[in-house]
């Protein structure tokens, strides 16, 4: 399943989309087996773990999660809460409606940005249209690269290309592969008002894409000043990028909740477990899969939802 993006970033980075299928099958690992251990085709989920407050819980052991693919229960056979490395990408809509906002964006980018550890790595893009969509810097591992970069963010005019900005984002990140053994946490950071106005490609191919790669979309949505008629659309959009990623969404931010809400995308991406399992035999033969993690209920505790991709 290739095909040929017709996405062209302005610093003439190609883009080509691929989908990571899950087929085939292999030998099942013993349950402890360690990240360094995984078999190629193992598939690999992050889960985000909140209570009922939505505040992340850290402590859940791996015997209280459950998870099955399109409706079989599958053997865990890799299991991990500790911080792996990450990979992500900044992607700030820098068209009109973001311009009063444009300085609390920088500043909360970088708040991020500063918490990055040494295995780290993040690339930044800006976008309008379609034609507009640049890498103001590529993957790197090197903070003051990336803040310097963000200071070099401008607002300009054009008719915004959101969906493509996410679709060429994603593949260039999908595009990133970890070292062998090595797992890596994928993510896009995405702020903009939520609109939608001249992209090349439809929703229903970019959650596609998304659906064959494990990356979480991380959305601040700028969308009170949206007209009526349009705000119902971008908020569904935005809710679905997050929704069905696996990440989380922060809508009808203000200037004032930056701040924190860059806190929590930082505290979100942090606390995280790392689940992987070799689909069954009886599951193996198609492409796409239902997948689901819940986490069984303790009388003793309060309830507890695993967040992971649909």
């Amino acid at each position: 399943a290739r095909f040929m993006s017709r996405i062209t970033f302005s610093n003439r980075v190609q883009m080509s989309a691929f989908a990571l299928l899950f087929a085939g099958i292999l030998v099942f690992l013993p349950i402890h087996a360690t990240p360094q251990e995984q078999p190629e085709k193992m598939v690999i989920l992050q889960v985000r773990v909140t209570d009922a407050h939505k505040k992340p819980v850290t402590d859940v052991p791996q015997e209280r999660f459950q998870v099955t693919e399109d409706g079989v229960p599958q053997t865990i056979a890799l299991f991990s809460n500790k911080e792996v490395p990450l990979t992500y990408g900044l992607v700030v809509d820098c068209s009109g409606s973001i311009r009063p906002l444009l300085s609390a964006v920088i500043g909360a980018s970088k708040r991020i940005v500063n918490t990055n550890l040494p295995e780290d790595e993040a690339f930044l893009i800006r976008f309008i249209s379609s034609d507009k969509l640049t890498v103001v810097q590529e993957l790197t591992s090197d903070k003051e690269q990336l803040l310097d970069a963000l200071d070099k963010l401008y607002i300009e005019g054009g008719e915004t290309a959101l969906i493509d900005a996410v679709y060429a984002s994603a593949e260039k990140l999908a595009k990133l592969k970890p070292q062998p053994g090595q797992i890596r946490r994928k993510a896009l950071v995405l702020v903009t008002d939520g609109e939608d106005r001249n992209s090349y490609y439809k929703a229903d191919a970019l959650f596609k894409f998304l659906g064959t790669t494990d990356i979480q979309i991380y959305v601040v949505g700028f969308t009170d000043e949206l007209p009526q008629k349009s705000k119902p659309q971008a908020l569904a959009l935005l809710n679905r990028l997050a929704l069905d990623t696996g990440g989380r969404a922060f809508i009808s931010a203000s200037r004032n909740e930056l701040t924190p809400i860059s806190e929590q995308i930082i505290q979100d991406i942090r606390t995280q477990y790392t689940i992987g399992y070799v689909p069954s035999k009886n599951n193996a033969n198609n492409n796409f899969h239902k997948v689901q993690v819940s986490i069984a209920d303790d009388p003793a505790q309060e309830k507890r939802i695993a967040v992971t991709r649909l």
